[in-house]
C-alpha cells in the first residue's frame, strides 16, 4: 500500500495571510499536491452565506472535497476561516478519519492588524469585527498557532513541519508522466 497523503489545514481570522500561505505551500511543493479553498467553494461553487441558521451544505461539501482528494493520492491544503462554530465537528471528523499525517495550523493576527489588512481591501472596521473571531483555535493535538507571521516564513514553517518539504507526490502525473518525472513543476 503506498504511503498516505498528508492532509494540511490553514485557519484563521480574515487578512491573517492564510490564503497566500496556502497558495506558496502549493506552489513551492508543485503537482501531486491540491489546494482547497472554502471561499472558493462556499462563495463561487455554492454562493452560499457563511452562516450557521441556514442549514449550510458548505462544510459537508468542503470536507468531502478534500476526503475525494485524499482519497485519490493527493496532498492537499485547505484553507479559510474556517470558524470553529460551523467547521469544528466536520474538520475533526475529516482529521479523525485520514489515516495519513494531519497538520493544522491558525494564524493568529491581532483585531488592529486585521482591520488594517481588511481595510486596504474595501472592508469597515464593523464589517471586520463582525467577521472577528478572537482565538478560534480548532483545539486538535498538535494544532500549531503562527503569530502574524509573514508569508515566506509562513510557507517555509508548513512545509518543514508537515514534512510536505520532503514528501513524494503520490499522484500518477508527477510519478509516472513523461513531463513531470524527474522534474519540479
Amino acid at each position: 500500500m503506498p504511503p498516505a497523503p498528508t492532509l494540511i489545514v490553514i485557519r484563521g481570522n480574515s487578512g491573517s495571510g492564510k490564503t497566500t500561505a496556502a497558495h506558496g505551500v502549493r506552489r513551492r511543493y508543485g503537482r501531486g499536491c491540491a489546494l482547497v479553498e472554502q471561499d472558493y467553494l462556499r462563495r463561487i461553487v455554492l454562493r452560499e452565506h457563511d452562516v450557521t441558521d441556514m442549514g449550510a451544505v458548505a462544510p459537508e461539501f468542503i470536507t468531502g472535497t478534500v476526503r475525494n482528494l485524499l482519497d485519490l493520492g493527493y496532498h492537499v491544503v485547505l484553507e479559510g476561516i474556517l470558524h470553529r462554530e460551523r467547521y469544528a465537528g466536520v474538520l475533526n471528523r475529516l482529521i479523525g478519519g485520514h489515516r495519513g499525517p494531519s497538520h493544522v495550523y491558525y494564524f493568529d493576527v491581532p483585531f488592529d492588524e486585521t482591520v488594517r489588512r481588511n481595510a486596504d481591501r474595501g472592508f469597515t472596521v464593523d464589517e471586520t469585527r463582525g467577521w472577528w473571531a478572537p482565538d478560534d483555535r480548532l483545539g486538535v493535538s498538535g494544532e500549531r498557532v503562527l503569530t502574524a507571521p509573514g508569508a515566506e516564513d509562513a510557507v517555509s514553517t508548513i512545509l518543514h513541519t508537515s514534512g510536505l518539504a520532503s514528501a513524494a507526490a503520490l499522484t500518477p502525473c508527477p510519478t509516472r508522466c513523461p513531463r513531470c518525472v524527474g522534474r519540479l513543476s
